[in-house]
């Protein structure tokens, strides 16, 4: 019997959450499996990868063969070179101490590559939501201009208009002191 170690398609249209599992080669994507060994979600920013790490070592070294995403996958995680590592143990070549150093000097320095990446990432992505926010208000200004200059009436007939006003205000007041000398 031919081991897979392969993902299997999991939620709804649009929107794929996966299970890493071990399975015969022969069953179908989405059916019959021996063991589950982790999920991925590629829809999650950044993509999760949740994976039981000892399980998948174990069919790795039983021979199990993994899908060329699933490789991807185990690769990004640290499996494979724990495998590796793990290997040249059994053969003698290293010992277990020196193998769990140079994993850990490995994810340490994993670490420290994805901290910079995900800074240079959000700092990317500030940079171009300021950059989209300057543009958007440019744009506000620029028609808040021009719906207020086809607002405005022109120049020359404010100034008519407040002429006319002007005369009939004095014209009042003459009639409304006139008036309230009399009704004394």
């Amino acid at each position: 019997m031919s081991v897979k170690l392969r993902l299997q398609r999991h939620g709804r249209k649009q929107r794929p959450f996966y299970h890493i599992v071990a399975a015969d080669s022969r069953s179908p994507r989405d059916g019959r499996f021996i063991e589950r060994v982790g999920s991925y979600n590629p829809i999650s920013e950044p993509a999760t990868i949740v994976l039981d790490v000892e399980k998948a070592i174990k069919w790795l070294q039983d021979g199990a063969t993994p899908t060329d995403k699933v490789r991807g996958l185990l690769s990004r995680e640290g499996v494979l070179y724990k495998n590796h590592l793990q290997t040249g143990v059994r053969k003698g070549s290293i010992t277990q101490e020196a193998a769990d150093e140079k994993f850990a000097a490995w994810s340490s320095e994993k670490e420290t590559r994805t901290g910079k990446a995900n800074e240079n990432t959000t700092k990317a992505a500030e940079a171009e939501k300021a950059k989209r926010l300057a543009a958007e208000k440019e744009v506000f200004n620029k028609r808040a201009a021009a719906q207020a200059a086809a607002l405005a009436p022109p120049v020359e007939e404010v100034a008519e208009e407040a002429a006319p006003e002007a005369e009939v205000a004095p014209e009042a007041t003459a009639e409304q002191t006139t008036g309230e000398t009399a009704a004394e």
